[in-house]
């Protein structure tokens, strides 16, 4: 009786330890204010903030691509992996139960000499069931039920973190299409213009009204932009095929919703607290590495403590088949085994060594993950902030050359300057309109960057995850 007593004991104790460190969060020296504020207060650091764009068809990519994307669909499949694992390590803090049978059946010959010769036919049936235990009385088994817990969560995180990244990417590859084709518009309006120009040229050449200077510097003019469009249809090209492989599709065209003009830019939050960072997935991530690689330290230390295992079996054996499974044929046993460390060589703290480095690395990859976070948040600030007054400045000196380009015209058609004037101020004019695209691409780079800084407006149709770890029974905390 007392062995059973001590055995049952011993399960009891497998819940009151934990060898290694408990996991205590990282002090964070985050910073109180932003140095740039910003005026328009919403909360939206959670909506879908691509939907403020007002573009039905940038909607609808964005939903193809998290339901097409293969690098997103790597990362779900990466996620079952570790949950696999973490379910196997689990495991391992419950009995684990195997079925056996055997049949033998012995007959000597009749030529035999000796001993075989006097032993009797027999047969020998046995089927039962065999159980082992290994008490986690040191805590070493939950240690490495934490770990993979948290490698699991971290996984999540990384697939949090490609959910964020392919929003952002496809909003900004969609935003860098639209701004190519209004570039490819510009430059084909002002082709049609120089056309024009040159055909006016031409004629007044014939008449006598102006030189041959003139008609060849409207010729140079005229072709030069149109070779710029060759180059402005590549890039849309190229630029589709990279959205296409965001979409998880082959090379096509894409279709086309708002005018780069018409689409809004969306709003952000004010008066953002530190905390809100936090909730990046790479930071997530980094502490759920973190927590990992602190429970592998209890993991690598429960190394130093014998492993203590209860052992069991329970079945039914028989010298005859026929009485096999009569009530005298039952067979039990229990017991238990203790295998502990004498001589290592150096071996388990070699391996302590290995944890406790790993997770100062760990240690250090957290914060580095959250100085990163706030030096990007800054530089999107900033970047949004001067991309806003960086457009303001070249929409008003598009309206001033648009302005400059009419009085040239009036001064051209009375005689008062020569052709180049014009030519000069068309030049301008459209170099103007192209800066200006690409003050306002600027201005959306800028803000979609804040958000994937902010790690808001992803959390949308995420696919499910762990939200709270599986727990066995009160015996294995």
């Amino acid at each position: 009786m007392n062995k059973y007593w001590l055995c049952a004991s011993l399960a009891v104790l497998s819940g009151c330890f934990q060898v290694g460190p408990d996991y205590e969060k990282p002090q964070i020296d985050a910073p109180q204010q932003w140095r740039v504020q910003i005026a328009d207060a919403q909360q939206t650091a959670d909506l879908p903030w691509w939907q403020q764009l007002n573009d039905p068809v940038l909607n609808e990519l964005v939903e193809q691509a998290l339901a097409n994307n293969l690098d997103l669909k790597i990362a779900i499949a990466n996620i079952e992996q570790f949950r696999g694992v973490y379910g196997a390590t689990r495991a391992n803090l419950f009995p684990q139960l195997s079925g056996q049978g055997a049949y033998d059946r012995r007959q000597s010959s009749a030529a035999q000499t000796g001993i075989a010769n006097t032993l009797p036919d027999s047969d020998f049936a046995q089927l039962g069931v065999s159980m082992l235990w290994e008490l986690d009385i040191w805590g070493q088994l939950r240690r490495a039920k934490e770990a993979a817990y948290a490698d699991l969560l971290a996984q999540q995180s990384v697939r949090d973190t490609v959910v964020l990244t392919l929003v952002s990417a496809v909003a900004q590859t969609y935003i860098d299409l639209r701004a190519l084709d209004y570039r490819l518009a510009i430059t084909r309006q002002t082709v049609d213009i120089l056309t024009e120009e040159n055909r006016i040229a031409k004629t007044r050449l014939d008449a006598g009204y102006a030189s041959e200077i003139e008609v060849s510097q409207s010729n140079s003019e005229l072709e030069r932009r149109r070779a710029q469009i060759p180059l402005y249809e590549q890039q849309i090209a190229q630029t589709e095929h990279a959205l296409c492989l965001l979409l998880g599709q082959t090379p096509a065209a894409i279709p086309r919703g708002s005018e780069l003009a018409e689409m809004q830019t969306p709003s952000v939050p004010a008066g953002l607290p530190s905390d809100l960072l936090l909730r990046r997935p790479d930071i997530q991530q980094a502490e759920q590495n973190l927590i990992a690689a602190n429970a592998r330290i209890g993991v690598a230390r429960g190394e130093y403590f014998p492993k203590v295992r209860l052992t069991g079996d329970l079945g039914q054996a028989s010298l005859e088949m026929a009485s096999l499974f009569t009530p005298g044929a039952n067979f039990w046993s229990i017991g238990t085994r203790v295998l502990g460390p004498i001589f290592t060589a150096g071996r388990i703290a070699g391996q302590v060594q290995t944890a406790e480095a790993a997770q100062q690395a760990a240690l250090a990859g957290y914060q580095k993950a959250i100085l990163t976070s706030f030096r990007e948040f800054e530089d999107a600030l900033i970047a949004r902030a001067k991309s806003e007054e960086r457009q303001t400045m070249q929409g008003q000196r598009v309206a001033a050359l648009k302005n400059y380009l009419h009085l040239a015209h009036l001064r051209f058609d009375e005689g008062y300057t020569p052709y180049l004037e014009v030519l000069d101020a068309l030049r301008q004019y459209y170099e103007g309109q192209i800066e200006w695209v690409q003050a306002k691409n600027d201005r959306f780079t800028a803000t979609i960057q804040l958000y994937r800084a902010m790690g808001g407006g992803w959390l949308t149709q995420k696919p499910a995850g762990v939200q709270k770890e599986e727990r066995g029974p009160a015996l294995f905390p």
